[in-house]
């Protein structure tokens, strides 16, 4: 018995087959090489390599309407219910890759009747003195000279315990382990999405909004002064060239404010369905013009190692890594012998008052293994298919840094950049509006034609129209730098 046990503890305590996981060594930058700044009109010193939370950085937009927003979507969005379904699979999952390590013990119970046929040799005459002795153990006695019916009663317990000698079974619940880690990462990846699809829409809610007013002021504008060319043109002082022009110009300019307001309107329905909701829910609340939410603060870029630890999409590559890892070991264990404990105890017998008797009782117990000779190179193939797996998980982890990267380097660049413009569309906006003030006032005066007036009301409306959109435009490049730091899943 002690030989026995210590052959069992040898067993238990086996090896892992398989390469051991080790996180990738990474090459990463020691900086970024664009650097950011705070706002609209700051300069590059205001972004920081500081550590700076992100748990929560919609909060430096400072707009309550946009809070409340992201706080439903978090509560209630479709896709987000979807990530957090596959978390609890996954979990499920792991408990079903962790049983695997301890024994199955199955109850059973059962009830025959059966009849035996007269034409069986020597059954007529051969079964009625024993059946008293033997019904308990077979149930092949205890039947009357000539009895042809039987009836079989059976209660008991199997159980199997196949051993973990090669580390097949901890290899498959470390690669369920990885895999668990790897869908909570994705979770938290959609979650970082969700958030800035949020911010984005009602970006470009607020700024289409502003451009329908600047649309609808600059059409007023040029009414006026579609009436001041009538005026003159009545009071013979000019020609009905420069009424057609004015009328053309209102006209155009009417023009682009249906498509405005489409866009309005899809802006409100696609956040309506990110908070999951009916698409025209909230159109009463949304409709209401509000300014363009512009960050106010710092832009906390950090380091380029910060994102190995703080954007989900990184973070889940890696964990997918690891499980393709652990699967190598999994298909390893398959080459070597599977041994494995079985027993089974119970009582039988053809009378149910005798079912509970000791000498009812039987049992069995032994040890046993298996051992795949021949397989047709099964195997051997299913280990370099999860080689090459590996190889790919280390691919896709490698790619997945350097876009993350990329994307850093791109919302840096883009945010940069369009506080460039935003100044420089300021000064146009400036200048374009002196330009006009000065047309019409010479313009009645005689000194210039209708024409100058013209082009100055459109290069005013064309600059007023840019000037929102690269506010706008500066907003959401700020969003996309906090989606590309992979800011937000934090708060969870």
């Amino acid at each position: 018995m002690r030989k026995f046990s210590a052959s069992l503890l040898i067993l238990l305590a086996g090896c892992t087959v398989g390469p051991d996981y080790h996180a990738p060594a990474t090459q990463i930058p020691d900086s970024f090489s664009n650097r950011g700044s705070g706002s609209a009109g700051q300069s590059s010193d205001d972004s920081t390599t500081r550590p700076v939370s992100l748990a929560q950085w919609w909060g430096a937009f400072e707009d309550p309407t946009l809070n409340a927003l992201i706080e439903q979507a978090i509560k209630s969005n479709q896709d987000l219910k979807i990530a957090e379904a596959r978390v609890r699979e996954a979990r499920a999952l792991r408990t079903v890759a962790g049983a695997a390590r301890w024994p199955n013990l199955d109850a059973s119970g059962s009830y025959n009747r059966t009849r035996r046929s007269e034409n069986i040799s020597g059954f007529a005459g051969g079964f009625g003195g024993t059946g008293g002795e033997t019904g308990g153990s077979g149930g092949t006695g205890g039947f009357g000279f000539g009895d042809r019916d039987e009836d079989f009663y059976q209660a008991g317990f199997d159980a199997s315990w196949e051993l973990d000698v090669f580390g097949g079974v901890r290899r498959s619940i470390e690669a369920a382990n990885a895999d668990l880690a790897a869908v909570e990462e994705n979770h938290r990846d959609v979650l970082v999405s969700l958030l800035a699809e949020v911010a984005r829409n009602y970006i470009e809610l607020r700024g289409l909004q502003r451009q329908r007013v600047v649309a609808l002021a600059n059409v007023e504008s040029q009414r006026q002064s579609l009436e001041l060319s009538s005026s003159r043109f009545k009071a013979g002082v000019a020609n009905e060239l420069d009424v057609k022009r004015a009328e053309a110009l209102v006209a155009g300019s009417e023009s682009a404010i249906p498509p405005i307001e489409a866009a309005i309107q899809r802006a409100i329905h696609r956040l309506n369905v990110l908070e999951g909701r009916q698409p025209e829910a909230k159109l009463e609340e949304l409709s209401q013009e509000r300014p363009v939410p512009t960050a106010v603060g710092q832009v906390p870029v950090g380091l380029p190692s910060d994102l190995l630890r703080r954007r989900p999409d990184i973070r889940r590559a890696e964990r997918e890594l690891a499980g393709a890892t652990a699967r190598i070991g999994v298909a390893t264990a398959d080459l070597f012998p599977k041994f494995s404990l079985t027993g089974s105890s119970g009582l039988q017998s053809s009378d149910l008052s005798d079912l509970p008797k000791a000498s009812s009782e039987f049992w069995s117990l032994g040890p046993g293994f298996r051992w795949p000779i021949f397989s047709a190179g099964r195997i051997r193939g299913n280990i370099r298919a999860q080689n090459a797996r590996q190889e790919q998980a280390l691919a896709r982890y490698e790619q997945t840094v350097l876009l993350a990267l990329e994307d850093v380097e791109n919302a840096l660049v883009n945010y940069g950049k369009e506080q460039e413009r935003f100044r420089s569309l300021d000064t146009a906006v400036k200048a374009n509006r002196r330009s006009v003030e000065m047309a019409s006032e010479l313009y009645t005066r005689g000194v210039i034609d209708f024409l100058n007036v013209l082009e100055a009301q459109r290069s005013l409306f064309a600059s007023e129209d840019q000037l929102i959109s690269s506010e706008k435009a500066l907003s959401a490049d700020l969003v996309a730098l906090y989606k590309a730091l992979g800011g937000g899943w934090e708060r969870n």
